[in-house]
């Protein structure tokens, strides 16, 4: 097994690096410019635009990859609701080019997308559930999605749908909740949380777990991998407080009204595991579990 990943630079990436060193699984981690993982020996790494195909070719052929880890995105679902083409180019044109590269080897293509491509009008949406996307995030990667699932002559691939990914890395680009909240409160700062959006964060490793297991018994399909309960955002800022003793005064309880972001959210998603579960033996951690890790 040879896995190719995409991304390499942000925390699922370098939980998929930790993995495969762990598991000692062949690996080639890519991203754009330099190699910010220490853990990452650079012997295995190399910068790569995932917009270029001329550049995907280059790595296809010198690595000669079975499996492809695709985590590279825009992930900020506001910056892409204000920049719609830069969105559409990252988040689903560079699948077509990545997609097309495995197919050409027959390499297991495994896509990351996310629970935005549900409308969130109930929780816990299982792999068959219809997708309804509110923003050019959510339809970027609706699009991707299809471009795997619309191949009727390829099957060798999976898609990994998840929910706010936390943990900690190394020189990340962007925070992420649970950090956020965790850094605002321990600087004694206040914070605003909404509580009416509904989540089910999930801890990193056991993401990458799941990523890597999939790959290893050649599972093909959707896949919903997520943390095991789902909480509203101003629940999860609560639970931080309690844990670390911060002050819960801090934390303002607002609507996602008042925060007027560019991009809709979905309300409530969270995800039913039991696939995920019964096939690959995913028991996510609760997040009172991580947060002595963090």
């Amino acid at each position: 097994m040879r896995v190719l990943i995409t991304g390499s630079n942000g925390l699922l990436g370098q939980k998929i690096v930790e993995r495969c060193i762990k598991l000692s699984i062949s690996y080639w981690a890519t991203s754009i410019g330099d190699n910010r993982n220490p853990e990452c020996p650079n012997s295995h790494y190399s910068s790569l635009d995932v917009t270029n195909k001329e550049e995907i070719d280059k790595i296809f052929e010198s690595f000669l990859p079975t499996h492809v880890i695709h985590t590279a995105a825009i992930t900020n679902v506001d910056y892409c609701e204000l920049n719609p083409e830069e969105c559409q180019i990252v988040n689903t044109n560079a699948v077509s080019f990545l997609y097309q590269s495995a197919k050409e080897i027959n390499a297991h293509f495994q896509l990351l997308s996310t629970d935005f491509v549900f409308d969130g009008s109930f929780g816990n949406y299982s792999e068959n559930d219809t997708v309804n996307p509110l923003s050019h995030y959510a339809k970027s990667k609706v699009e991707a999605e299809s471009i795997l699932q619309n191949d009727n002559n390829y099957n060798n691939w999976s898609i990994v749908r998840t929910i706010i990914v936390y943990g900690t890395g190394h020189n990340l680009s962007r925070s992420n909740l649970i950090s956020w909240v965790i850094e605002s409160l321990k600087q004694n700062k206040e914070i605003k949380v909404v509580d009416d959006q509904f989540r089910a964060p999930t801890w990193a490793p056991d993401l990458a777990y799941a990523c890597i297991e999939i790959c290893l018994q050649s599972k093909i399909g959707i896949y919903h991998v997520c943390g095991p309960q789902t909480y509203s955002i101003y629940e999860i800022a609560i639970l931080i407080a309690e844990y670390y003793n911060f002050p819960k005064e801090k934390i303002e309880r607002i609507s996602s009204e008042k925060l007027n972001q560019p991009a809709k959210r979905p309300p409530r998603t969270g995800f039913d595991l039991s696939k995920t579960k019964k096939e690959i033996g995913y028991y996510p951690k609760t997040i009172e579990e991580t947060l002595n890790l963090i």
